[in-house]
């Protein structure tokens, strides 16, 4: 019986509750719907996200290593199919062989000029010294010419002439006109000869000099200097500017 009760009590307010429902207009309905949605606006609160940067910077590291090595594959990959010029390698070639032979030809030049003026100077000292050889061989005669005035003493030499004297005073001249002459004639090819005991400009005894004396023995002259050349044992001789034999000397030392 209860439950009987209770089911018609169920049934009795659903059939009050539809009839209710259907007498309302659709307007109103519309509206009692849509009334909850604009009473109740839905606030979204804002999220955030956190990510780990670790990961994307080894990523980044790693992205810039592949793309380096993409190009240096790809810059070998295009060496390797890019084929190589012939002319540009021929014109290369011709270069470097023009380069050579232009400093092989200013090397030629630069020999050849000194080979020209190298051989212009041995010309020169040639036709200069020719007579050198000559002159030296002729050097002890001159000297034997001197020897044979000087054996002759000074008194008889200056002697007046006289039929006992005649014929050494003969003889004596004939070697100074030989002696001149010879002197004469390699004077002509630049010999000169040259006295270290004559006097300078000024009167005064010549100096030593290691260039032009060769010094056999020192002694001491209270009348002369310290350097002063006293006595000559043999003349010198020079040829073009070149000494040819340097003058034997004695020369001044008082300290």
């Amino acid at each position: 019986m209860f439950q009987r009760t209770i089911l018609r009590q169920s049934q009795a307010v659903k059939s009050v509750l539809s009839s209710s429902y259907t007498s309302v207009p659709l307007a109103a309905r519309q509206t009692s719907r849509l009334q909850p949605q604009i009473s109740r606006p839905l606030a979204r609160l804002p999220t955030f996200r956190f990510y780990s940067t670790e990961n994307q910077n080894g990523k980044d590291e790693a992205a810039k290593e592949n793309e380096k090595e993409n190009g240096k594959g790809n810059g070998a990959s295009e060496a390797q199919e890019a084929p190589e010029d012939p002319v540009k390698k021929e014109l290369e070639e011709k270069k470097k062989e023009v380069v050579d032979l232009k400093d092989k030809y200013v090397r030629s030049v630069a020999d050849f000029l000194n080979l020209q003026e190298r051989t212009k100077r041995d010309m020169e000292n040639a036709r200069t010294f020719a007579i050198q050889r000559f002159a030296v061989d002729l050097l002890e005669s001159i000297d034997n010419f001197d020897r044979a005035l000087l054996a002759v003493p000074a008194d008889k030499v200056n002697a007046p002439e006289s039929p006992e004297n005649k014929d050494l005073l003969d003889l004596v001249t004939g070697l100074k006109m030989t002696q001149n002459i010879l002197m004469s004639t390699l004077g002509k090819h630049g010999l000169q000869r040259f006295d270290p005991a004559e006097k300078d400009e000024n009167g005064k005894p010549q100096k030593f000099d290691p260039n032009l004396h060769e010094a056999t023995f020192m002694t001491k002259n209270e009348s002369m200097e310290d350097g002063d050349i006293m006595y000559t044992q043999s003349k010198g001789f020079i040829l073009n500017g070149r000494v040819l034999r340097a003058a034997k000397v004695g020369v001044v030392r008082n300290s």
